[in-house]
């Protein structure tokens, strides 16, 4: 057997319960040491951090050609996530029509509605603020997605609810998907399950910290 010539060996395609069981309960030691970890850098490392995110991400997007009428979906910051909200406002002004993820059926795919820094906010699904369901719907063609860790293959170790992946499963076109971390968050593996989907791009702190081979954002 393969996994008995290399430990790290794993198959996506093989996965058993007992296999399945031991994944989840690694996944849920690793989140708490990683929500640890952006803890322990308190509220100045953090903003410090959320900067240098910000001045990669706004260089990654000039590169990219974003144009006006754009959409690109955010997100609202929890529990110490990078704070990229002065910078959508940016883009904002710029002409880049902005959207956030709204949780409107449980255990559903996401849907994403229009967000300006006028937009009063309702309360959403664990209480994080969300465009009001008047605001309109929109399709991302580029979406950011807060990750807890990352891999060099563009997976992405999020809080478990297993949102984003539903939703990008879903999604025609697909749209172009950046995931936000430290970079200190680096992982190995996560042992990708069937369910789970690569992003295209991963951007820390440090700038672009690893890209999917087949990306849509090689240049």
């Amino acid at each position: 057997m393969a996994a008995e010539v290399d430990p790290a060996y794993f198959d996506p395609l093989g996965v058993d319960l007992g296999q399945a069981r031991d994944v989840a309960r690694w996944r849920r030691a690793e989140r708490a040491r990683l929500a640890g970890l952006r803890e322990g850098l308190g509220q100045a490392g953090r903003a410090q951090v959320s900067d240098r995110v910000a001045g990669h991400l706004g260089r990654v997007l000039t590169e990219g050609d974003v144009e006006r009428g754009c959409v690109l979906s955010g997100y609202w910051p929890i529990k110490g996530e990078p704070d990229l909200r002065p910078v959508l406002a940016d883009l904002h002004r710029a002409g880049v029509t902005i959207a956030l993820p709204v949780v409107e059926t449980p255990a559903a795919p996401l849907i994403f509605r229009r967000w300006t820094p006028e937009t009063k906010l309702a309360h959403g699904e664990w209480s994080i603020p969300v465009p009001p369901p008047e605001a309109d719907l929109l399709l991302p063609d580029i979406a950011l997605a807060p990750c807890l860790g990352w891999t060099d293959d563009c997976y992405r170790l999020g809080w478990g609810g297993g949102y984003f992946d539903r939703t990008l499963a879903a999604l025609t076109p697909r749209p172009i998907t950046i995931g936000i971390a430290l970079s200190a968050a680096r992982l190995p593996t996560i042992y990708p399950q069937p369910h789970d989907i690569p992003l295209d791009l991963i951007l820390t702190e440090d700038g672009v910290a690893a890209r999917r081979r087949d990306s849509r954002t090689q240049r």
